[in-house]
């Protein structure tokens, strides 16, 4: 009997329930709203919104493209051939000065402009080569940091650009409690704020490999253009005396 009066009660407290649930499904009652995917936020915003994204997506590219370029480009085999430090030296030892500019020709990079405009003022004294030496390293260093400043620029400008972003999707955001009278609910609120967050992390992902990749690529010139001047300084080393003797001759 027990048994079956919870049976009959169960039933009944159950039946009632899953009608209600038929009822309403029946009836055509509205289902849970969809949260709105990303795309449609950000044409939310408008052509800022939109435009500011275009922006992102064409910087990252750019830094992107600015770094595979860098890693080919800022190379020791590309900067500072193997051996033609030391088959200048030799050439210039044995007095042979259009053997040395042949080889610097043959093999154009770093070192060899370096060593070029060296060898171009031998005839004017060890001070002069000196000296010629100082300025190409200069004008070397200057030329590959000038290269290398496009990926700061990105990094600095990525994070402004969301900033930008975080700006019109507060706006949004705020709009939305204006039109209302201050009765938006959360997810009327929510629309604008996500579309801020999505910017501002866009804009950081752009700028930390960027301004990362930049410091890299910073100190490895700085590196190279330290062993060219001491490449230079050890071919050049033999010639020294013998032009400072001709110097102190005249």
């Amino acid at each position: 009997m027990e048994g079956f009066m919870s049976i009959y009660w169960g039933q009944s407290v159950v039946a009632p329930l899953w009608s209600l649930s038929w009822l309403q499904v029946e009836a055509g009652a509205p289902a849970a709203k969809q949260a709105p995917g990303l795309l449609q936020i950000i044409f939310s915003g408008g052509p800022i919104g939109i435009a500011i994204m275009l922006a992102i997506i064409g910087t990252s590219l750019l830094a992107a493209y600015l770094v595979f370029d860098h890693l080919l480009s800022l190379r020791r085999s590309e900067l500072l051939p193997e051996g033609l430090s030391d088959l200048v030296r030799q050439a210039l030892i044995g007095g042979d000065l259009a053997a040395a500019r042949k080889a610097c020709e043959d093999r154009p990079s770093l070192l060899s402009f370096v060593l070029m405009h060296g060898l171009g003022e031998l005839e004017f004294g060890w001070s002069a080569v000196e000296k010629a030496v100082e300025e190409a390293l200069a004008e070397q260093a200057a030329r590959l940091q000038r290269k290398v400043e496009y990926l700061s620029v990105i990094g600095n400008i990525a994070p402004m650009l969301g900033l930008l972003g975080t700006v019109v999707g507060m706006v949004l955001a705020f709009r939305e409690v204006a039109s209302t009278q201050g009765m938006a609910s959360a997810p009327q609120l929510a629309e604008g704020i996500y579309q801020a967050l999505v910017t501002t992390i866009g804009g950081l992902v752009i700028a930390i490999p960027a301004i990362s990749a930049y410091a890299i690529f910073r100190n490895r010139i700085d590196q190279y253009i330290a062993e060219a001047a001491y490449q230079a300084q050890h071919v050049f080393a033999p010639l020294r005396k013998r032009l400072k003797a001709r110097s102190e001759s005249k």
